[in-house]
């Protein structure tokens, strides 16, 4: 049974599921909407626990999930929001034991994410340029996983000025090159070179400019293909008995996510396997929409004349 210990962040939980968060410290008073509990009186309760305050009012005491937590850390830089930041290993294949390489650690969100998706047998070598968005990161890194992160580096330089990873000796290195930069395709050919074959590039902008250079610039490294941009649309709703509804607010655009793959490019667009749609997913969304049967897929028409 996991309990509250004093240094741990939690999150306080009232009737309308607004949560408050809160560092555990012995003989502190936390203060709410006319009441106060001790924090002693948190102190040792199971994780789910309800606690009540001077007023006589309740309220859940809960760890609180990554999604959670990202959205209540201290900031330095924007967060990645946890429709996006959920969506980012997954697209970018992140697998336990991959060498990823980052760029603009921000907040720390992103990279508790990738640190996850790594494992233990992995390692992040994350580069942000602002010491102090550093320092916030590292807090809200250290203060997520309860403690000091053997397998990440941080780098405090520009990546794009970084020389170490011009060298030679850093040529297909990494599995992975993740960025949330404000102009990642000034990163392109340093991943390029450090990203081993089948290796998968992934960054995140807000802006449709930043995403209109960072695939201009994907696709003059001769080097990337498969390449696809897409936004996630995130809609909750409303359930209450037989009354079922979309709710009146959804979170939209937040920013766009690109994806790109290390291969031989040359010859391979010279057989003609890249669509002239260049998303490189159409044929990714027919394959999940098309009917099966016996296990196996159906072949349409267009699918016996192109083979």
């Amino acid at each position: 049974m996991k309990q509250f210990q004093a240094g741990h962040r939690i999150h306080l939980i009232d009737h309308k599921a607004r949560h408050y968060a809160l560092t555990l410290k012995v003989g502190e008073v936390y203060q709410h909407s006319g009441g106060f509990i001790r924090h002693d009186d948190i102190i040792g309760k199971k994780d789910g626990s309800v606690v009540k305050l001077s007023n006589g009012k309740a309220m859940l005491a809960l760890y609180p999930t990554l999604a959670e937590y990202t959205v209540k850390m201290p900031r330095g830089a924007q967060v990645i929001y946890p429709k996006d930041l959920a969506l980012i290993p997954l697209w970018a294949d992140v697998y336990p034991g991959a060498r990823v390489l980052e760029a603009g650690i921000g907040s720390g969100a992103l990279t508790i994410a990738l640190l996850r998706a790594v494992g233990e047998r992995g390692q992040v070598v994350s580069y942000e340029c602002r010491e102090e968005f550093a320092r916030t990161a590292m807090k809200n890194i250290e203060r997520y996983l309860g403690g000091p992160v053997p397998n990440l580096q941080l780098c405090l330089e520009n990546v794009c000025e970084a020389a170490s990873l011009r060298d030679e000796a850093q040529h297909q290195r990494f599995d992975r090159v993740v960025l949330d930069l404000s102009e990642p395709w000034q990163v392109v050919p340093i991943a390029a070179h450090v990203l081993r074959w089948g290796g998968i590039y992934l960054s995140f902008v807000p802006t449709v400019p930043q995403v209109m250079q960072t695939v201009e610039a994907l696709h003059q490294a001769k080097t990337f293909g498969l390449i696809h941009t897409f936004e996630t649309l995130l809609r909750t709703w409303n359930i209450r008995g037989r009354s079922v509804r979309p709710d009146h607010r959804m979170v939209a655009h937040s920013g766009f996510i690109t994806v790109a793959r290390k291969v031989e490019k040359a010859e391979w667009e010279l057989r003609g396997a890249e669509t002239t749609s260049g998303t490189g997913m159409d044929e990714d969304f027919s394959i999940a929409t098309s009917e099966t049967e016996g296990g196996e897929e159906k072949s349409t028409p267009s699918d016996v004349e192109s083979s």
